[in-house]
């Protein structure tokens, strides 16, 4: 991990598309703006993180609708 320490008014560049400017300081709030190209998905972790449990909760349950539609197939080709 990378530690600066930056002032209001400072950028800090990411590769040669990205560039995180500091816009100002509230108390133990700091306010940050990010210019990226739009192919760059910018999320807060939290919001991250709750879009992949979806996207895992999802998947589990597009699983189980597969297995479900497998056992039905199978059954039904019995009789």
């Amino acid at each position: 991990m990378l530690v600066l320490k930056r002032k209001v008014g400072e950028v800090v560049k990411i590769g040669d598309n990205i560039e995180v400017h500091i816009l100002a300081v509230e108390g133990d709030v700091i306010k940050i703006g990010f210019e990226a190209p739009k192919n760059v998905q910018i999320l807060r972790s939290e919001l991250y993180e709750e879009i992949r449990a979806e996207n895992v909760q999802a998947g589990s349950q597009k699983e189980e609708q597969s297995k479900q539609l497998l056992d039905f197939l199978k059954n039904s080709s019995k009789g």
